[in-house]
Formats: structure tokens, sequence, C-alpha cells
């Protein structure tokens, strides 16, 4: 559906400067629910095409609304109506730190639909870097999974994971869930220990998120062990910081 059908044309008169016409457009959509919180509003220059309006136009027009505080701008993201104070972002995805689960488990149990883009999927012998952290062997052979995680399509993160051979048959094992896959083999991690660190994306993973260069972000690298005690993963995940929070709950010892 084109963004121009989710307004009222007929409702909004075209007299007067162009941009409070279709200010006053999306202002009725967003107030009579046409527009939901969250949405996203197309790019400037999509917005130039379906209206027929110069770029100056549309941003004068979408200025306004931000200003007013019913839309807001997410940087390397695009623009959105902006949700009421106080109420949670459904864009954002809280990671439950103290729960081992994979990815895809923890996208779907949020009512969202996890997807990849594979960057390379590769096996070979491990380097020395992979060999400490998995307690190999040199020479031990190792499987590598280079992706982007995305929910409903929104990129999310990019993850780099290496496994030993032992802990799946073959690299075409991984369809989609690599936690899956392990499982599928009788070796899905049983604990983890996890370190997360803030982080400024540099210009490799910020192309392939689609977001800016010095973004926030976060890194979280986790190593993950089987039930037998051998180290099953390794992984170094680099999560968008507008898009992913960490919760924890704690107790008193």
């Amino acid at each position: 559906m084109a963004f121009i059908d989710l307004l009222d044309v007929t409702a909004a008169t075209s007299s007067g400067p162009r941009y409070l016409w279709l200010q006053g457009l999306i202002r009725t959509a967003i107030e009579t629910r046409r527009l939901a919180a969250g949405t996203a509003l197309p790019s400037e220059r999509e917005l130039c095409d379906e209206f027929q309006l110069s770029r100056v136009t549309i941003r004068k027009a979408l200025e306004a609304l931000v200003t007013d505080g019913l839309l807001e701008r997410r940087r390397g993201a695009g623009t959105f109506v902006a949700r009421s104070p106080g109420a949670q972002d459904a864009s954002r995805v809280e990671k439950n730190f103290s729960a081992l689960s994979s990815f895809s488990e923890d996208m779907l149990a949020r009512g969202r639909r996890p997807s990849s883009e594979w960057i390379d999927r590769s096996e070979g012998s491990v380097t020395p870097e992979e060999a400490l952290a998995l307690g190999l062997s040199p020479g031990s052979h190792v499987f590598r999974f280079q992706r982007i995680r995305f929910a409903d399509d929104e990129t999310m993160a990019v993850e780099y994971a290496t496994v030993p051979s032992w802990g799946l048959k073959r690299l075409d094992d991984v369809v989609s869930s690599l936690y899956g896959a392990l499982a599928a083999n009788g070796n899905r991690p049983v604990r983890a220990l996890q370190r997360v660190r803030a982080i400024c994306f540099g210009k490799e993973h910020a192309v392939l998120l689609g977001i800016e260069e010095r973004d926030p972000g976060l890194m979280i690298e986790r190593r993950s062990f089987a039930a037998d005690g051998r180290v099953i993963e390794v992984t170094h995940s680099y999560y968008r910081g507008d898009a992913y929070d960490l919760v924890a709950e704690l107790h008193h010892s």
C-alpha cells in the first residue's frame, strides 16, 4: 500500500502553502490513528515522488511535526510516528541477559519475525585465537557463520559465530537458527559466559546495518558450553544501540 493511501486526501483543503497541506494530512492521520505509533514514514525522496513536491517542501512539513512531537527522527533509521510519553517502544528488543537463548528464540518470543542474510559461511582449520577461545588443538576443524540478523525485516545485528566441527555434521546444517542446528545434533549450549561492551560502529558494520558510522552500539561476546563442559560456540555480535536493550533480573544474596 502506498503511503498516500493511508492519508485522507479528500478531507484536506488544497489551498495555501503545500507544506501546510501535507503537514495537515499527516497530522490528521496520526490523530485519527490511521498512522499508528511507531510507523515508519517513507524517505524524503520517496515522499517527493509520491506527492510530486520538492524536498524543501517535504522537509518543512516534517520538521514542524517533529517539533510538535508527532514525529521523531531516529538517526540512521528514518522518521517515525512518535509514541506517547512513557509508552514502550515496540521497535526495540529487550534481551533477558540471565537467560541462554538464541537470537531467533528472542525474536519469536516477542512476536517478531527473525531472518538472516548470509555474509559468509565457511569451514577450515582453527586460527590461534579460535583455538584459545574454543579450547581446541592446532589444526582442528571449525565451521564459521557470518550474517546480518533481522527482526521484521529491520536490521538488528551483525553476528560472527565459530563452532567446532564436532558440534555439527556439516556446514549446511545451519539454515536459520544456529542453536536449532546444534540442538538437532545433540549439542545445544547449556550455559554461557557473556561480555558486553559499548561501541561506536565503524564504517564496515554501519554499511551492513544501514546506519551511520559512529552510531552507538553493543558488542556482545558469548562463549557457550555443551552439557559435557566443552566449548560449543564462540560468537561476537554487534547490535544496534537504538534497537536493543539488555535486561537482567538481580537477587540479593
